[in-house]
């Protein structure tokens, strides 16, 4: 990862190209389900112009919470997830690129060596951050959806392997730069990849019972995850506010607005009104897997993880209410950027 203060320029080196043209930034996260590559250029105001983007899910941490390994199939579809990513970013040679891998490679025996095989062959060096550093990242790449007159808020990034959850103060936040306050912060190892291998969906049956009872196991974890229970009043009440960064939320919301396929200006930013996201899940657990599947917002590869990632949303709603989320199709890989930016301009001034 090239992460705050120390930078590197891309396999192929710095790019000298007309001053009008912005420099390139590249950033790219390898989590337990998917990898997600973002480049981007930074506007006169300091946000984000997005000129390439690539995501696909690698599942990377299947099978992990039983053998404690990488297996071969998922390093498998990772390598050619990341090879397509490489030549992508040979293609735009960005000036500097942050690589971060997250949960599967954090638990794995041999999820190094993996790293290190990646590095040797496609040049692309990842750091294995923290869970700390990953909730950190994403409230920094969340932060423009935060709003300032709202005492408290909680960002959650329900991930394959785990989810992180982060309570700020908006306004803080937003006077901060590259290293935003955090009132509290947890993680938990509840993830739609090792959930869906440990809590297998019923295929007919009463699968109203089984959801209620996976909801009702998940929210006794979630109650753990901080130190933030002074706050749940001020949820309860109105004045915290829940913003959802994951997979998992940006797809509930694409179904409930019926788009023919996934659309990131129409769901990012949006409020998600927290009765409309549980009826969403529950029409999508009363469908069958391939009806899911044929649905442009989901595909096969999420058909059976969007009802689990559901599940542990409607978890930490139980635990702590709101009436609505917003919705984020941003974070983790954001913020990489933003610290890449500030480091090219510390070095550039």
């Amino acid at each position: 990862m090239v992460s705050e203060g120390r930078a590197q320029t891309s396999r192929s080196g710095v790019r000298q190209g007309p001053r009008s043209r912005p420099p390139v930034f590249a950033a790219l996260d390898l989590g337990t389900n998917n990898c997600r590559l973002l480049m981007a250029v930074q506007n006169a105001d300091g946000s984000l112009r997005v000129v390439d983007g690539f995501s696909r899910i690698v599942r990377l941490g299947e099978g992990l919470a039983h053998t404690g390994r990488l297996s071969e199939g998922a390093m498998s579809r990772a390598y050619q997830a990341l090879h397509a990513c490489a030549q992508r970013i040979e293609a735009r040679a960005p000036i500097a690129v942050g690589c971060v891998a997250t949960q599967a490679c954090r638990a794995a025996s041999n999820g190094q060596i993996f790293l290190q095989r990646i590095e040797t062959d496609l040049g692309l060096k990842f750091d294995v951050i923290s869970p700390e550093d990953e909730a950190r990242l994403s409230v920094l790449g969340c932060a423009s959806l935060l709003e300032p007159r709202t005492d408290h808020a909680m960002i959650v990034d329900i991930g394959g392997g785990s989810t992180e959850m982060s309570w700020v103060e908006p306004a803080a936040v937003l006077g901060a730069s590259l290293d935003p306050p955090i009132l509290s912060w947890g993680s938990c190892p509840l993830g739609v990849v090792t959930l869906a291998e440990d809590e297998a969906e019923p295929e007919s049956g009463d699968k109203t019972g089984w959801y209620e009872g996976v909801v009702s196991r998940l929210a006794d974890v979630i109650a753990s995850v901080g130190d933030a229970h002074h706050l749940r009043a001020a949820f309860a009440e109105g004045r915290g506010d829940i913003i959802g960064t994951s997979g998992t939320v940006t797809s509930l919301a694409g179904v409930f607005l019926e788009l023919p396929r996934y659309t990131r200006s129409r769901v990012d930013g949006m409020w998600f009104d927290v009765a409309d996201c549980r009826a969403t899940i529950a029409r999508l657990l009363a469908q069958t897997r391939e009806e899911r599947a044929a649905n442009g917002c989901i595909g096969p590869d999420r058909a059976d993880l969007v009802v689990m990632g559901g599940a542990i949303i409607d978890a930490v709603l139980r635990v702590w209410p709101a009436k609505r989320i917003r919705v984020a199709d941003r974070g983790l890989r954001e913020g990489v950027l933003m610290r890449l930016m500030a480091a090219h301009a510390k070095s550039n001034p």
